[in-house]
């Protein structure tokens, strides 16, 4: 039957290194190729079974790491499942990474064309199509200029376009609904419900609860890597709504962790703010070269980031990491102390406070971000992740670029002739 997906005892096994295994080869050889062999193994998916029917469409919910991606990219044919099987009867598309196999050197047209037939089309099926994916992207005055001239916003557009303009029996799609501005999403909606009208089997990831309830037959529910319900939207819906509800409430910050949310009111938990909360970063300040507070400095100067922490509960060895990125989520400089110091951190009970100096931040002029985390010692998930909470402005002189490496000019005038020698006058 076209159009269908059919799951049986799906289950796909992963396994979990130590965190200072080997990197390269040098590093084998040197350590004698200890820590190559995965510690444990673990079950991201188990024993999920679900039918979809054709021209129905599914929503897949769950928290963070319950395996829904996992599963899209099994359907998808991205990997194999260990266990079970998978059935998927009809012409697929799976957007799961808008923009992967486009090339940044090919014009937008070029990346059109090599999309299209990628995704089973003929060159004559895209060329009879191409000013309705150029339309659809708005992208008409652009798209002959290389693609890494547009913007992440433009290039998402495009990969949108062409991947619904290819007539999919069935369509996987990966939280990629939030593609440009407001009207830009809404006109993707529509096109997302014109293609499941024409007969199309969806499923959708999805973390927005009114998208899921506006546009899915039915939904299937997630939880740590099992099937916990599968069956009628707003059903499934009532039930998981209530129980992340029950979730955050248990999860509630401590009295520490709630001054400091008042304190920076950008600070939201299930916002940007992620993590079990078991153990909580409690407050995160910025400090200059010179020990004064700041949220601005001069390119080229130290910067000291403290960070104190609450663990009502022994956390073996976590991991904390700082990064700086931009506003549009590009990052800039990320270190952690497992990569650093290995596994010297000692074991957290109480309060405490870490810092990090950075001897130089060598940024170009700009509004930068300073994103703190506090991590499971395997990486396996986040206590506490604090994004885009902790402005940094980088002032700079008129040089261009994203990074001002320390410099100098040398300038040569009045050279002799050659066969003599003179030496650089500096200037």
């Amino acid at each position: 039957m076209r159009g269908q997906i059919v799951l049986e005892h799906v289950g796909k096994k992963f396994r979990r290194y130590p965190p200072d295994r080997p990197r390269t080869l040098k590093d084998s050889f040197l350590r004698g190729w200890r820590g190559l062999s995965p510690r444990e193994e673990f079950w991201g998916l188990r024993d999920v079974s679900f039918e979809v029917a054709p021209g129905r469409m599914l929503g897949l919910v769950g928290h963070n790491g319950a395996g829904k991606s996992t599963l899209l990219r099994l359907v998808g044919g991205v990997g194999r499942p260990d266990e079970g099987r998978i059935r998927v009867h009809g012409r697929l598309r799976a957007l799961l990474d808008l923009g992967a196999g486009f090339s940044p050197d090919f014009t937008g047209r070029e990346n059109v064309f090599l999309s299209g037939v990628i995704s089973g089309l003929t060159r004559q099926e895209v060329r009879r199509r191409f000013d309705d994916i150029v339309a659809f992207a708005e992208l008409e005055a652009f798209i002959d200029q290389p693609l890494r001239t547009y913007s992440s916003g433009m290039q998402m557009r495009l990969a949108f376009s062409v991947a619904v303009h290819t007539d999919p029996e069935v369509l996987l799609i990966d939280e990629v609904l939030a593609v440009g501005d407001l009207a830009f999403q809404r006109k993707c909606l529509e096109r997302v419900a014109s293609i499941k009208a024409s007969g199309c089997t969806i499923v959708l990831v999805s973390h927005d609860e009114n998208q899921v309830r506006e546009l899915c037959d039915e939904v299937a529910w997630l939880s740590g890597g099992v099937l916990a319900w599968h069956g009628e939207t707003n059903a499934v819906m009532d039930a998981y709504v209530a129980e992340m509800n029950d979730r955050t409430r248990r999860l509630t910050p401590s009295p520490a962790v709630q001054e400091a949310e008042q304190e920076h009111g950008s600070l939201r938990l299930g916002d940007n703010r992620l993590g079990t909360q078991e153990a909580q970063i409690s407050r995160v300040r910025l400090f200059s070269s010179r020990g004064r507070p700041t949220g601005e400095i001069t390119s080229g100067e130290g910067l000291r980031v403290e960070i104190e922490y609450d663990a009502p509960k022994l956390v073996p060895s976590p991991i904390f990491g700082v990064s700086v990125s931009r506003e549009d989520g590009l990052v800039l400089y990320d270190v952690n102390t497992a990569a650093t110091l290995g596994a010297s951190v000692p074991d957290l009970h109480g309060r405490g406070r870490v810092t990090l100096t950075l001897d130089r931040v060598d940024l170009g002029s700009g509004q930068y971000f300073v994103d703190v985390g506090l991590f499971e010692r395997e990486w396996a998930h986040a206590y506490d992740y604090h994004w885009h909470a902790y402005p940094l402005a980088v002032a700079a002189p008129t040089d261009g670029g994203l990074v001002r490496a320390p410099h100098r000019w040398n300038v040569e005038t009045a050279l002799e002739e050659a066969g003599t020698s003179r030496g650089p006058e500096r200037g």
